[in-house]
This record gives structure tokens, sequence and C-alpha cells, in this order.
């Protein structure tokens, strides 16, 4: 098996992204697009919108601003916006990939870019709810970037000029890194965003799956899509085929509030766990020191010497981690509520469906014991149809909202706050009706989380001036960056942090639970899990664009026999092996990662009535040349070169009762003869002396 990752991805917007390839299969795991990106492109100028907006700043010398620090909102890039793909992933022969796995929406997002391409015949697998919840944001996606197509025009044929090296090397440092990579290679991954036709012709060629149905792809590799708990409908894969077993292990929660929990069972028997998790959070914390640090030799000794799994399993499920979210969750609030109290308005772009379900109910429940009434806001093209959808998936939901099925209740507080009209949905600011009922303070949830598209853009240039508004941001974005065109801020700046995979003191007590041979695993995280177990799985670690080769634990492979067929073997025992060789006819198949050999419509009577169709072992040309005398066959031994080959061979030549040849080479014997008859008791004679079936 060989492993590349393509993309280590930056947090939860951005996942990993590889290839692996396995029984002659290429499998393409995810693929994202890089949005903070977008970052070093300027929104839409102010005199592009209808709404109302506070004054901006005088403009500062794009001259003198070039030689000075901090970067000014000046040398933002004032073009449509290009996206970034996974630069790797362009180098690879897009029509020689077999499968794409999709483990979450985030993780379909730059799909559409190869799906398009001519050859394109790759199998997509997805979840039922990833898929819809995907393309909604797509959709949401290409609308939003309709502003700068109306603004800008009809793109540019070929490159854009912000993209000639003139112009890139007039960019800040900062803005090249972005643009090129460190390395400088990144620039063949940028381009201009796909059509809403791309992202229908893209749903067209996908399959989806519920959680634990299994697909068997070609016949050989059985796969299937199981809970990671991350988001809503996100999963991880376990792919199996003849030779190996293989889990790939996503971002993961054990325990979440909305969706269904990580099913790490399903995970357990695989021999080889490719560990993609590098969520930003889980870094962070390490990186802070305040929720976990790096395990000393004394704590991975205690936890190697202990064989309890029930101890692991009770470390997993704790519920620590879900008090840590919910308290995260209703200090927010408390900020909501203190804003909207002093009259300000709170600006709310996380892109986190579950942060923004569960955010819902706790502020209408905070509004109503303040005795506020203050709106809230929705305003995306596509999230009254997102919320809809979460109303009618109860079997991706974890098991406290399940259970509200059976009481009456719904799912979520949605649907209740907007029947009471506390929660008010529209698809763009400019709407009508939004208008009409517009008030502040209010609280507004809209995308994008980058601050360069969507309705978040116009609602942040008019309250940034506004000290007693609030703007929500998620840890992991640039917010320097990312409030660049908005400056000067007035406007506060909460920045939270929420869970978004498996934190690294788990990663151990889950391995020992999965019990895998091998583990692929983020050269980042060598330093940060040791791992001094004696019954350890061997670890392999991985870097960005370097091709891994997995050892198989089987060298060959099963084959399932027909009942009816076994008692037709006859087996020759080879001398310098020790095992045995036997000649059958059936009709050979692989289904469902399977090799089979059913009895075919003919059988014959018996493998010993049959001529050998295989001989092996050395021809001695003095015992040939003794077998025919005793048949009556005369004949002289020559060594030397052969006539019809350069190689050494052994040549004996027959001559009475009829001439022929008989040409012994070191991987195969031609006998050349005048008639038939003869030919056939020379090759009886080879068949005597060789082994053969």
């Amino acid at each position: 098996m060989k492993f590349t990752c393509l993309s280590k991805g930056g947090n939860f917007y951005f996942p990993p992204c590889h290839i692996i390839t396995v029984s002659g299969f290429r499998i393409l795991l995810d693929c994202p697009l890089d949005l903070s990106s977008l970052m070093i492109f300027s929104p839409i100028p102010t005199h592009a919108f209808s709404t109302p907006e506070l004054p901006t700043p005088d403009s500062v010398d794009p001259k003198r601003q070039k030689h000075e620090r901090p970067i000014d909102s000046n040398e933002l890039i004032r073009a449509q916006p290009w996206f970034k793909t996974v630069t790797s992933l362009h180098l690879w022969n897009v029509p020689f990939i077999d499968v794409v796995l999709i483990s979450s929406p985030m993780g379909m997002l730059g799909l559409p870019f190869f799906s398009r391409v001519n050859g394109f015949r790759a199998k997509i697998y997805v979840t039922e709810v990833t898929a819809r919840i995907g393309q909604l944001m797509m959709e949401d996606l290409v609308l939003m970037n309709r502003e700068f197509r109306q603004f800008y025009g009809c793109e540019e044929s070929g490159l854009p000029q912000w993209m000639n090296w003139e112009k890139l090397d007039l960019l800040p440092s900062l803005f090249r890194e972005i643009v090129l990579g460190e390395d400088g290679a990144e620039l063949g991954g940028w381009m201009p965003l796909y059509s809403a036709d791309d992202v229908k012709g893209c749903m067209q060629k996908v399959h989806t799956l519920k959680y634990a149905q299994e697909v068997c792809y070609n016949g050989t590799l059985i796969i299937e899509a199981v809970s990671s708990g991350l988001e809503i409908g996100t999963c991880n894969w376990t792919i199996n085929g003849p030779k190996r077993n293989i889990a790939c292990l996503s971002s993961s929660i054990f325990n979440s509030s909305h969706a269904m929990n990580f099913d790490y069972h399903a995970l357990q028997g695989n021999d080889l766990i490719i560990y993609s998790d590098l969520s930003s959070p889980v870094l962070e914390d390490v990186k802070d020191n305040s929720y976990y640090s790096a395990p000393t030799s004394q704590n991975s000794s205690t936890l190697s010497a202990d064989n309890d799994q029930e101890a692991s399993a009770e470390l997993l499920l704790s519920t620590s981690e879900s008090l840590e979210e919910m308290e995260k969750l209703n200090f927010i609030c408390s900020c909501i509520i203190d804003s909207v109290k002093a009259g300000g308005s709170v600006l709310i772009p996380i892109g986190r469906l579950g942060i923004i379900l569960q955010l819902l109910e706790l502020i209408s429940l905070s509004l109503e014991a303040s005795s506020l009434k203050v709106p809230i806001f929705i305003i995306s093209s596509v999230a009254e149809e997102l919320l809809a959808f979460t109303n009618i998936i109860p079997e991706w939901l974890c098991k406290q909202r399940q259970e509200k099925l059976f009481s009456g209740e719904p799912f979520f507080a949605h649907a209740q706050l907007i029947k009471e009209k506390k929660l008010h949905v529209f698809p763009a600011v400019h709407s009508p009706n939004l208008l009409k009922i517009w008030q502040e303070p209010c609280i507004v949830f809209s995308p994008h989380w980058s601050l360069r598209l969507g309705p978040v853009v116009h609602l942040l240039r008019r309250w940034r001036g506004d000290e007693n508004s609030l703007l929500i941001m998620e840890e992991g974005v640039d917010a320097g960056l990312a409030l660049l065109p908005f400056k000067p801020m007035a406007m506060k700046v909460l920045q939270c942090s929420f869970l978004s995979g498996i934190k690294l003191q788990k990663v151990q007590p889950l391995l020992k639970i999965l019990q895998p041979k091998f583990v692929l695993f983020p050269e980042d995280l060598r330093q940060l899990v040791s791992y001094s177990d004696t019954n350890s799985p061997a670890f392999f670690y991985y870097c960005e664009n370097e091709t891994l080769r997995v050892p198989s634990l089987k060298n060959s492979s099963e084959l399932e026999i027909a009942a009816d067929s076994v008692s037709l073997i006859h087996c020759r025992r080879l001398t310098e092996e020790s095992l045995g060789i036997g000649r059958l006819k059936g009709e050979f198949s692989v289904t469902h990662g399977k090799h089979q050999l059913r009895s075919g419509s003919e059988q014959a009577d018996s493998s010993q009535s049959r001529p050998p169709l295989l001989h092996w072992g050395s021809l001695d040309l003095e015992r040939l040349l003794a077998v025919l005398e005793k048949m009556g066959i005369r004949g002289s031994v020559e060594q030397g070169n052969s006539n019809t080959d350069s190689e050494n061979a052994g040549v004996v030549h027959v001559y009475e009762p009829n001439k022929a040849l008989i040409e012994v080479r070191e991987n195969s014997t031609i006998i050349s003869a005048s008639n038939e008859s003869l030919s056939s008791l020379i090759f009886e004679a080879v068949d005597g002396i060789l082994s053969g079936l």
C-alpha cells in the first residue's frame, strides 16, 4: 500500500487531504478548499453597496505604506477572488483516481474543480447528510461570489493581473507566502470559483451512504462510513481489501451535543489506522499548555502498563470536554447579552452548523431570562433550507436529540423560535421583508467566516464604529488579517475556540482499544504523543508530499473453493519447497473483497487423465538420452548456443527413427520433430523426468 499526504490541512474549515493506493486502486480522501486564503483579497468597495455605511478613514498613500508595517488595507488585492485548492492534487492524473471518500462538508468544497475534468471517472462516496449540507454550502459560496463578478465584470482570459510575477513581488511577505506557499510552489493551486452548473454536475456523480452501510467497489474493496461525531453527517471511513483492512481516522468528537457520537468501536480490528486529526484547537491546547502537556516517560509507561480497556473507554467517554464546550457557549451568550443591554448589535459569522444550532437555543434562553426582546436574524441564501433539513434527520443526531422525537419535542429550538417570530430567516441583506422588520440592537448569524464574502461584509462595515457592538470569531482565523479592511475598529471582538477533534491525551487510550498493527501518524505530532508500550503498533510518520510504502501483513490472499471441486484436486509436493501444487478448473471471481473459485460448467474426469500443462525442475540431458533409447529413439547430446537464441542451451539431436531436435534452455524446453508421433514420444520422456501437473 502507498500513502501520500497531499495536505495536512489547517483547521476545521480546511481538513487534510490524502491519496492512498490499495489493491491497485487510487483513493482520494477529501477534497477541501483553503478558504482562509480569501483574506488577501479586499471586500467589494463601499460604494458598491446600497446599504448605508459608516464613514471610512482617509486612504493611506500606497507608496509610503509599501515600506511600513503593519500591513495596510490598501495592500489587499482588489480583484475578483480566486480560490486556493490543494496544489499537490493537481500534480496527479485526475482520471486515474478510482474512488473519492468525503468525510465532511468542508472536505467536499473543492470537489467540483476536479469532477468537471474530462475523463474524471471516480466513484464519489459520501454520507447522505454530508452530501446535502455540502451541496448547500457550495451553492451558497457561488451566490456570495456573484457579487464580485457583478462588480468586477467578466473574468480575464488567462491569469489575472495580480498573479503576474511583477505584481506578486510587490505584495507583502505574508501575502506572498499565502499565494505561493512556503516553498513557492503553490501558485498552480489557485483557480476561479466553479459555477452552479459545476456543482450540479458534481452532485450527479455522488453516491450517498448511511452510517454502517457497506458498499463494494469493483468487487474488491468493502467501504463503510462510520460516525465521527464532529458534525451532523461527518464520518470516518473503513476500507477492507483482500490483503489489509484500513481505518481512516479524521477529526472526531467522542461526545457531541448535536451529532451522533464518534463510533470508535467500528474501527476495531483494522490492520492499519491512518490518523489525520490535526485540528488546530487541539494543537493550540498543547502550545498553550493549558489543557495538555506532552506525556512524560512515566506517564507513558503508566498508560502502557494499563491493559484495562474499560479504563481506557472511561477516559475516552469522559464528559469533561462536553462540559467545557457548554461553558464556552454560556460565556459567549453572557457576552452577547452584555452587548445588547448596552445597545450594541452582535454579528456571528461562524460556519459550524452544530455551534449555530446550540447558540440559537442558549441565546433565546438568555434573552428570555433577561427579559430582553431582541430579534435574532439568520441571513444566508441557504439558511431556510438548511434549518428545515435538520428537522428531518433524527437518525443522524445524538441520542439526547433523538429522544425528543418520542416526546413530541422539536430536535432543535429554531423551529419554535421561527414560529414565535423570535428568529427571522432571510436569503440576503437587501431582502425587502428584512428591511421592513429590521431593528437594532439585534443578533445576526451570517456568512462568511473569512469576512470577505456574504452579508457579514455589509453588517461589519455598518457596526465597526460602535464600541457596544460585538463580533464573534473563531480562534485559528487570523483576526488581524481578517479585520484589516474594516479598521479602525471600535467594535468589540471575541475569539473563541471550539472542540474540533481528538485531544492528544486520548490518542493512546484510543489506539489501545483499536489495537491496530500499523499506524500512519503525522510527523508534526511525533514528539507530542509518545507510545512506549512493548505491544504498541508500528508507527509510520508522514509529511506533506512524501509517499510512504506500508508493508502488508498478508503475503497471499485467501481463496474460497467450492466443496465439490476440492475432491478433484490432486496435489504434487514440490521436492525443494514445503508445499504442494495442484491443478483445478473452475470459474474465478472477486466478490465483496473475497477471491472465489466456483465449479465450472465442465469438469474434467480427473486431473490424472489430463496431460501436464506445467513442468518444473532441471532436465538432465544424459538421463533424457537414456530414457529415449529405451523407447527406441536414438540421438546425441551437444552443448552450445541455439540457432534461434543467444542464450546457452543444451541440444539433443535425434536421428533415428526420424530426425528431431530438443533444445533445453534455462526456462524452457523446445521439441522440434518431423512428425507428431515422434514429438509425443519425446514429450512423454520429458514428462517422466520432470515434475509437472
